[in-house]
């Protein structure tokens, strides 16, 4: 009797100590793997490793950058692309002497006027070949950056365009009415809170921010008829915030050709007589 019980305990012991070893490898594999993505090990193994990388490759003179998702000055969200890393890839494509062109390679629905400013604006400055690549989207803000380019591609059945500015927000006054809610108003300003959600939108408020959007709107017209080399008027016609499928963006002065990627290669090729190896920022 006694010594069964003892192999039991001793069994039980045994089995605690691979239960804590097990626990411990697994904390380590934990840490290790948490080490290697913040070290970036994990995406440079993949850049290197997955069919058709374009990345770390020595004999690259095409830098594509990409801009996929919502473009703002920083990353606030998931999804978000930051007008700040897409600048400087375009500048540090410009300062490699072996880069020849850059593309700019879009897939977004918008984001933010002074983001999209400063990259179109970093594409102009820009002294080597630009091409701007629309991919499925490449409206509103992110048509805006595509602008800077010297040349716009985009699929027949991309859409372009979506002129125009937008501050609409949704209103949670009366629900919370209805849930004994009451918003208390405590600020320095009578326009200080002017977009919070928890309470309605005055007529005096309402006026004040489509002043803003009108503002914003003729900026963002002015920009791409520049920029386009287009009438003003011809873009003030087209800014009514809809988008256009490339085919007709390309009738109306907003694209200036119907590709895909290899479209862009066979383009890019002319312009830096040489054939384009094509390297992620």
């Amino acid at each position: 009797m006694n010594f069964k019980l003892f192999n039991k305990e001793r069994d039980k012991k045994i089995l605690k100590g691979v239960a804590v070893g097990l626990v411990i490898v697994a904390a380590l594999l934990i840490i290790k793997d948490e080490i290697l993505w913040n070290t970036g090990y994990y995406d440079n193994y993949l850049d290197e490793n997955l069919p058709g990388s374009e990345s770390n490759n020595s004999n690259c003179n095409v830098a594509l950058i990409d801009l996929h998702g919502f473009l703002d000055d920083d990353i606030y969200e998931n999804g978000d692309v930051s007008s700040r890393d897409i600048i400087r890839g375009i500048e540090d494509a410009e300062s490699n002497k072996k880069i020849k062109a850059i593309i700019l390679d879009i897939d977004s629905t918008g984001g933010t006027p002074v983001a999209a400013e400063e990259v179109a604006a970093a594409l102009k400055r820009a002294q080597k070949p630009t091409v701007a690549l629309i991919r499925e989207y490449g409206t509103s803000a992110a048509y805006l950056a595509a602008t800077g380019a010297d040349i716009i591609f985009a699929s027949a059945m991309s859409d372009v365009g979506s002129i125009g500015i937008t501050m609409s927000y949704l209103d949670y006054s009366k629900q919370n009415q209805q849930e004994g809610i009451t918003f208390n108003q405590l600020s320095s300003g009578k326009f200080k809170d002017i977009t919070n959600q928890e309470k309605p939108l005055t007529a005096e408020e309402k006026e004040l921010l489509m002043k803003e959007v009108k503002i914003l709107n003729d900026n963002f017209i002015k920009i791409v008829a520049d920029n386009r080399n287009l009438d003003i008027e011809k873009i003030k016609n087209l800014a009514d915030g809809s988008s256009l499928l490339g085919e007709e963006g390309l009738k109306e002065g907003l694209i200036d050709q119907i590709g895909d990627r290899h479209d862009v290669e066979v383009y890019l090729e002319k312009e830096i007589s040489e054939k384009p190896i094509i390297c992620r920022e």
